[in-house]
């Protein structure tokens, strides 16, 4: 497939968050798979100083040159303003990405002057239901593209609990390259995980205003642990101050092992190792996905599934297709959260083998990204 894609991600502001890399590089990866040439284009506001751009942009490199990719990075102005001398240095020029003949836009909010540059450009909507309403109540304006994706299938459908905003989105699962996730056997004494950030920012709509951080999502889960067939662990992101010391230790009283993300995955390849060492995974939703009922599935929980591991994870509204008892256990509260850990390890194998299924048969990028590309490019 002989196609240039323009993957614009958003990861120079966080060089430390190996999981948040892998969001975009399953999709790089899995285009590049197809034949096609990838430009990984990154975003940088000009007030930044130049050695924290050169930093950024050295370790971004670092962390894509073990799967090819560090030659084919792109520097962009976030504003349209003119980037200072010296921070696009070593970097692909703007006018090599802009021949691209699809710019896949999974970062949002950029200027309409970019968006045009390129031959057909793709809205990648990867918080289905909070992106519509941040585009509603005007807190994120988006430039107009040719096509808009989404990954939360209730968007833009009847009955959704958010507004479409005038848009016509095109449902595409995540894509996860499979590859870069074989499955790997797990010891029988290792816990359930995830990966995550702890927390998060008002959420008003309608009305209803909540705090919508992973820690609100997991408050009514808190004790989980003490009915649990095996250990359940947070790798976290909490800071060395006296408020996350108490939430580490308020988490270690109910059961939780506690581990520092940026210990076990500030890379994408300790991401993955730390996944792929894990039994299976546990994870809470942020509120606004079950109370917006968007059906979204998280990317991290792909990787487990493609790992042969099976994820027990927050319900997030009626799916076409998402199993809730095989292989991927959908929960609505603690009681039926204690009941799917418990049914997967009564049978473990078949449960292990489902996860890959459901990877192989849903998200493979292989089948993924050529419907993508096909209705991207008319």
């Amino acid at each position: 497939m002989s196609l240039t894609v323009s993957v614009l991600a958003n990861t120079l502001s966080y060089p430390r968050g190996g999981g948040h890399l892998w969001v975009y590089l399953n999709w790089a990866l899995g285009l590049r798979a197809l034949g096609c040439q990838v430009i990984w284009l990154e975003g940088i506001l000009p007030r930044t100083p130049v050695p924290e751009v050169k930093a950024n942009v050295a370790a971004l490199k670092r962390s894509l040159e073990r799967y090819g990719l560090a030659d084919c990075v792109a520097v962009c102005s976030w504003t349209g303003e003119p980037l200072p001398r010296g921070a696009a240095e070593g970097c692909l020029d703007l006018d090599a990405a802009g021949v691209a003949d699809l710019l896949l836009n999974l970062a949002y909010d950029i200027p309409p002057q970019l968006v045009g540059r390129f031959r057909r450009s793709a809205f990648v909507d990867i918080d289905p239901g909070q992106s519509q309403i941040w585009m509603h109540t005007g807190l994120m304006r988006v430039a107009r593209h040719d096509v808009y994706f989404t990954i939360g299938e209730t968007v833009g459908r009847l009955g959704a609990l958010f507004p479409d905003c005038g848009l016509r989105w095109h449902y595409t699962p995540p894509p996860v390259f499979l590859p870069a996730w074989p499955p790997i056997r797990s010891k029988s004494t290792a816990p359930y995980t995830t990966v995550t950030h702890w927390w998060g920012s008002m959420m008003e709509f309608q009305g209803q205003s909540y705090y919508n951080g992973k820690r609100d999502g997991f408050l009514p889960f808190l004790d989980l642990p003490r009915c649990s067939p095996k250990p359940l662990e947070l790798a976290v992101c909490l800071a060395a101050n006296e408020t996350d010391t108490q939430e580490r230790v308020m988490l270690r009283k109910r059961g939780w092992r506690v581990r520092d993300a940026h210990a076990v995955a500030c890379t994408p390849w300790g991401y993955q190792r730390y996944i792929q060492q894990s039994r299976g995974e546990f994870s809470c939703a942020k509120p606004s996905c079950a109370r917006l009922q968007n059906a979204w599935i998280s990317d991290r929980t792909l990787c487990y599934l493609a790992s042969g591991k099976p994820a027990v994870v927050q319900h997030t509204g009626p799916s076409r297709f998402l199993p809730d008892a095989e292989g991927l256990f959908r929960f609505r509260d603690i009681e039926e959260a204690s009941r799917h850990l418990s049914i997967v390890e009564k049978d473990y194998e078949r449960h292990s083998r489902a996860a890959l299924a459901i990877a192989e048969e849903y998200f493979n990028s292989e089948k993924v990204l050529p419907r993508l590309l096909g209705e991207a490019l008319g």
